[in-house]
């Protein structure tokens, strides 16, 4: 197989990318996630087999609790309504003809790092990725651990940092999602008064008291965060992904700073290399690699 098709679905945005057998980009798409998410999903990826009508084979990565086996989306919470329950797979192999595999999408970004970037040779690996949500994926003795009897194994962002905090997409309160995500740092932006994008909040910390002290306690939640999945898992490395990745280089000496106060072990953690490409590759070697 020469080239397959990787989907990565956000809550904001689909990215769609035709993908080597050696992990290159061939071509990619960026269209918005609109609803009914399903029947936007099939339309955009019809369209784009129209271009590419070679592709054997469909790998998607997508937010929420996945049945990798089914292929069917257990739980997407508020970020995606109505695909709660989708038969993804069985859905778009009619429609397509094609060969078709679902996963989590931080699932994805977890294999494209240890296939092809920061993680290359390591066989035990936490990937966070922080976008709409924050998700995570684990990659342990060189396995994925995923599935479980209801799609949740490494759901990451699910683990409650602030007990009684904020109220999750999943219907409990004080989710880590809740205050290292984009989305949470919005909520932070929004509660301070500020009228500036998360982009433009790191850009002014040099001449912005409100906006250090805001990314300062983003970034303390999120040492506190590491330092958990550190005490669990043990990990050789801890790979940060997500659209809030490419703002890292604003953010991530102030991280590992506070990562040396709470860190049990010194860990690498390094931004993933792919950045926001990796859930794109990753779900492209749900098939590359059958």
């Amino acid at each position: 197989m020469n080239a397959v098709m990787g989907v990565d679905i956000g809550g904001t945005k689909i990215r769609m990318g035709i993908i080597s057998q050696d992990g290159r980009i061939l071509d990619e798409r960026q269209v918005s996630t609109q609803f009914p998410l399903y029947e936007h999903l099939e339309q955009q990826v019809l369209l784009y087999l129209e271009e590419h009508p070679h592709i054997e084979a469909i790998g998607i990565g997508t937010h929420g609790f996945v049945d990798p086996q089914a292929g069917r989306v257990v739980f997407a919470g508020d970020m995606l309504p109505g695909w709660t329950g989708t038969e993804v797979k069985k859905r778009l192999e009619q429609a397509t003809g094609k060969r078709i595999e679902v996963e989590n999408d931080a699932n994805c970004a977890a294999l494209a790092e240890a296939k092809f970037g920061a993680a290359k040779g390591l066989s035990r690996v936490v990937c966070i990725t922080l976008g709409t949500g924050l998700g995570g994926g684990i990659i342990w003795d060189n396995k994925l651990i995923s599935g479980g009897p209801h799609g949740g194994a490494a759901e990451l962002g699910h683990m409650v940092l602030y007990p009684k905090g904020a109220r999750c997409g999943c219907g409990r309160f004080g989710c880590a999602e809740q205050y290292v995500s984009g989305t949470a740092i919005k909520r932070r932006i929004q509660e301070a008064g500020l009228s500036v994008t998360p982009p433009e909040l790191f850009e002014q910390l040099a001449t912005n008291v409100q906006a250090r002290e805001l990314v300062e306690q983003f970034t303390e939640d999120l040492a506190i965060y590491i330092s958990s999945l550190q005490a669990i898992f043990d990990m050789e490395m801890l790979i940060i992904g997500g659209g809030v990745s490419e703002s890292a280089g604003a953010w991530m000496d102030g991280l590992q700073r506070q990562l040396e106060k709470v860190l049990l072990n010194p860990l690498a953690v390094e931004v993933a290399q792919f950045e926001n490409d990796a859930g794109m590759l990753g779900a492209a070697l749900l098939v590359l690699d059958q």
